[in-house]
């Protein structure tokens, strides 16, 4: 059988940070599989498929919706299971989390503290930021050791309003669209179409790691879907998976889950992880949609897709009661459709936090390749929040001349985030794995990606998982 000192599963964001550390930090003989259940989708052949061309690559691509089972069609998860992950979906939106989520039991009594705090994550942020080239302002309501590589992107005439009165908790969205040309990527074009970026602006996994994969210390196996883990007493020996319908096994020293959420909790329970927390928790934000209309002031200019975050409801007491909120203004083309009236008007989002449930859960289903995600419902946490939305809206938005307010009134049935179904902890009662992504029990596995989040926070997890990553492999030597 062979043997490898890394085998890496998955090439997504928590995958692809965590083997950049490992390179290097690694000696020049050391041996490193990943295995890939997905294809190279290049993005090319992604390209020709959004303008309406003949994409051969296309039709052999793996299919979100038939890797796993749902058991509610309300509720929707999504994500991209080929090279590259969801880098190949994602908006580009790059927040830190806030130094008070990382304590928000201690804090404000609900949820779980990370037994992390965040100074020991500040340095692998910075990093993470300098990878993905981040564009960013001066001044944040998070601390940061170092300026963002880029500047940061436009606000809108709007936006620049509400700077004004709130000043650090209304800031130039910190993202991974490249505001100016950089390494292989081109400039921000602004046309707000960024789930596939038509000038490849934003940063993904091909276009920025994908060296990674071509290094001479790493195999790549498309194709390879891992089932589950060779394990002996408490280590785990090597990894079992399957390939054009046919199972093969590999030794190796240490093993990496970077699969998302749902498959790591699958990968774990199918190899017979015992832990109670294993595959429970499962969450993500909710987030809606409310549209201001002004009186007689336009809103325009601004560049990308979303220009600002705004923090006015996202850290304080209020979170002992009810859940933390970021705000999203948009920045896609849009108008009202009142002659005279175009752009007077603003679309913003918001974004609650949840509380991981163990009643929202993993877990294995007939089929050895697909888990069965349960899920019942997210948390009251939310629905105080949204309840408070409308008077909260009123109160902070009160000195701009607001003729009214239009909410959506629901939430979006995904925010493409999938959290906490292996969380960290100092104890294995309490988690899955430690604080520096082993397994509690299995201590030669490390466990990456956002299913590691004791708690979630408003903030988009992408950048916050990327540090993670970065940190963990740090830690083997």
């Amino acid at each position: 059988m062979e043997k490898f000192d890394l085998v890496l599963v998955g090439t997504g964001f928590a995958s692809s940070f965590f083997l950049r550390k490992y390179l290097e930090k690694s000696p020049p003989g050391n041996r490193v599989l990943v295995l890939e259940r997905g294809i190279m989708y290049p993005y090319a052949e992604r390209l020709k498929v959004a303008r309406g061309e003949q994409s051969d690559v296309f039709e052999k691509r793996a299919k979100t919706g038939d890797t796993f089972i749902n058991n509610n069609e309300d509720k929707v998860w999504m994500f991209d299971p080929n090279f590259g992950g969801s880098s190949n979906c994602w908006t580009g939106c790059t927040p830190r989390f806030l130094p008070n989520d990382f304590r928000i039991k201690s804090l404000y009594g609900v949820g779980q503290d990370w037994p992390i705090s965040y100074d020991e994550l500040e340095p692998y942020y910075t990093q993470a930021e300098e990878i993905m080239m981040i564009g960013g302002p001066d001044i944040t309501p998070f601390p940061k050791s170092k300026p963002y590589s880029l500047p940061p992107q436009k606000l809108s005439s709007i936006d620049k309003l509400i700077q004004a009165r709130y000043k650090e908790l209304y800031i130039s969205q910190p993202s991974a669209r490249a505001t100016v040309a950089t390494g292989n990527r081109n400039a921000c074009c602004t046309s707000a179409v960024c789930g596939l970026c038509p000038v490849n602006s934003k940063f993904t996994i091909e276009n920025t790691l994908g060296y990674l994969y071509a290094d001479s210390r790493v195999t790549i196996r498309y194709g390879s879907q891992v089932h589950h883990l060779l394990t002996e007493n408490d280590k785990i020996k090597g990894v079992a998976y399957q390939y054009d319908g046919k199972d093969y096994e590999v030794y190796a020293e240490i093993v990496a889950l970077g699969a998302n959420p749902i498959f790591n909790a699958h990968i774990l329970l199918n190899s017979g992880d015992t832990n109670p927390k294993t595959g429970k928790g499962l969450c993500e934000q909710r987030g809606t949609f409310v549209y201001l209309y002004f009186k007689d002031i336009d809103n325009v200019g601004g560049s990308s897709i979303i220009t600002a975050n705004g923090y006015m409801l996202y850290d304080g007491d209020h979170r002992k009661d009810e859940a933390a909120c970021i705000i999203e203004s948009f920045n896609t083309p849009f108008i009202r459709n009142e002659p005279g009236k175009w752009r007077r008007i603003a679309k913003l989002k918001f974004i609650f936090e949840d509380l991981p449930d163990d009643n929202n859960k993993i877990v294995l289903s007939d089929n050895l390749l697909k888990p069965k995600v349960e899920y019942t419902k997210h948390s009251s946490y939310v629905d105080k929040a949204m309840n408070n939305l409308k008077g909260n809206i009123d109160q902070i938005f009160s000195f701009l001349p607001i003729e009214k307010i239009e909410m959506d009134g629901y939430f979006q049935k995904s925010e493409y985030h999938i959290c906490s179904t292996v969380r960290m902890s100092n104890s294995k009662e309490d988690g899955v794995v430690d604080k520096n992504l082993i397994h509690h029990q299995y201590r030669n596995l490390f466990v990456l990606g956002s299913g590691v989040y004791p708690s979630i926070t408003p903030a988009n997890p992408t950048l916050t998982l990327s540090a993670l990553s970065l940190m963990a492999a740090d830690k083997i030597f």
